[in-house]
């Protein structure tokens, strides 16, 4: 029954690796400049969203990587999208098995509970959030943003399509 969350999971891959993809070709001063109203330069983000992204399907799988439990930081594109890569397969051999929605997680060190499939949604949840703030600041350096949604995606990858009614 998880296979229905397969797309989501690879989405969320896929936009990580597409963004990636267009910041290749900044310079080191606009990866890791502040930014005002997000979570702090580009490079800040990608480690926020990459490592958060296998802590919380690690912790529903059992295990993190090391990465994230060392709090591993990294300023290369190359780092960034292996990690992406892990995080995936994590994802991946996470829905392979039977998931309890109704799990109880202690998330927080302990302050914070919540139920796992809550953590699914905010696994899915915060990355786009994230991204979002990376596509706004690709525009104020007067780069157009990769589109990153789920209907590019699916045309990327097979998954959709454009069809011609009429034929």
């Amino acid at each position: 029954m998880n296979e229905v969350l397969l797309d989501a999971f690879r989405h969320n891959s896929w936009a990580n690796r597409q963004l990636i993809a267009a910041c290749r070709g900044l310079s080191n001063q606009q990866l890791t400049s502040s930014t005002i109203g997000g979570y702090g330069s580009i490079i800040d983000t990608f480690n926020h969203i990459i490592r958060s992204d296998a802590s919380y399907l690690g912790r529903l799988l059992g295990s993190v990587p090391a990465w994230v439990a060392d709090r591993q930081e990294t300023t290369d594109l190359d780092q960034l999208d292996a990690w992406v890569d892990e995080a995936e397969r994590i994802g991946e051999q996470l829905l392979a098995a039977p998931l309890d929605p109704e799990r109880i997680m202690i998330l927080d060190e302990g302050a914070y509970e919540a139920h796992a499939g809550v953590l699914i949604a905010q696994a899915l949840h915060h990355g786009n959030a994230h991204r979002e703030q990376i596509c706004a600041i690709l525009t104020s350096f007067g780069q157009e943003p990769p589109d990153i949604q789920p209907w590019a995606y699916a045309d990327a990858t097979g998954r959709g399509r454009e069809r011609n009614p009429n034929s």
